[in-house]
């Protein structure tokens, strides 16, 4: 499903374009499909050790890089709108919440981020990881080397929780399921130049999962899903942004794992499921050209399993 965006909208990113010396793709990298386009993309992948009758409606949003110009509070509300939209079961945060200084020309705060996601509505709620940019661009949690980062502390305090290598058992119309959330899989240096280890535990996350009801693992990086282990029925992750630029199917910027393509989409090997959100934000390069920005939508526990689709929605 394709979000038109306003004419206010297109003016305003074509007049940044311009103001930047872009023009034709370019302009539209920059300044409509980055900007302000939205789509909905759905699955419906048959899972392995699934319960029948288990069927989950699941809002997936990915890598917000909240800052100015490029991800405003506006545009995160009309994310959250076109969400709450869709009438989800659950809402998941795949970490990312703030943009790199490379990005941002004026960051946002992330308490008034948390604000605003606040406001998506799910029955079964809210839950949320961290992703790399979550620590990086967090000076004072790198000085410290413990405690959350600001983000963290941000959704906790909105009352969104943040799985870090823990799970939670959650129930749907009396069937149970267990959602994992890893913890950030990239290391980083603090100021002294010290490297801060990885924060994932992949073994002690497994370990919260204590009955037999099926799981889904939340993991900022895809890199880890050669490594995830057959209890879990799918995996989710952003990080990749599709590449920001892909090209007849391919993301060129980003590298294979394990001789897999994990750039974007639903992805099955050795029966394992994983599904990579492109997500909403830029890093590095403002451009996004062949990914606009998505909201993922899983259709669980359906006989069926349609290929993803964008459809125009007027």
């Amino acid at each position: 499903m394709l979000i038109l965006p306003t004419r206010r909208q297109v003016l305003t990113g074509l007049g940044y374009a311009s103001a930047v010396g872009l023009t034709g793709t370019a302009a539209y990298g920059v300044g409509v499909e980055a900007m302000h386009g939205l789509v909905v993309t759905r699955y419906a992948p048959v899972l392995p050790g699934w319960t029948p009758g288990l069927h989950l409606k699941v809002a997936v949003l990915a890598d917000f890089h909240v800052c100015e110009p490029f991800m405003p509070l506006d545009r995160v509300a009309e994310i959250v709108d076109a969400t709450n939209a869709l009438k989800p079961d659950l809402v998941l945060l795949l970490g990312d919440y703030p943009a790199s200084g490379r990005i941002a020309w004026r960051r946002v705060p992330l308490d008034a981020f948390a604000r605003t996601v606040e406001r998506l509505r799910a029955p079964l709620g809210i839950h949320a990881v961290l992703g790399n940019h979550d620590w990086w661009d967090d000076q004072e949690a790198q000085m410290r080397r413990s405690g959350p980062p600001e983000a963290q502390r941000a959704l906790e305090a909105r009352g969104i929780p943040v799985l870090e290598n823990d799970a939670v058992r959650l129930v749907h119309k009396g069937r149970p399921f267990w959602l994992a959330g890893l913890g950030d899989q990239q290391s980083f240096l603090d100021r002294a130049g010290n490297v801060v280890a990885w924060r994932d535990d992949l073994p002690a996350t497994l370990a919260k999962i204590t009955d037999d009801a099926p799981a889904i693992l939340m993991a900022h990086e895809p890199d880890i899903f050669p490594d995830v282990p057959d209890r879990f029925s799918l995996t989710l992750s952003g990080h990749t942004h599709g590449g920001q630029i892909r090209l007849l199917g391919h993301s060129p910027a980003i590298r294979r794992v394990a001789g897999l393509d994990l750039s974007y989409g639903h992805v099955v090997s050795k029966g394992r499921h994983i599904i990579v959100s492109g997500g909403f934000g830029v890093s590095r390069v403002p451009v996004r050209i062949g990914v606009p920005p998505e909201i993922v939508w899983l259709d669980l526990g359906r006989d069926a399993a349609p290929a993803a689709e964008a459809a125009a929605n007027d």
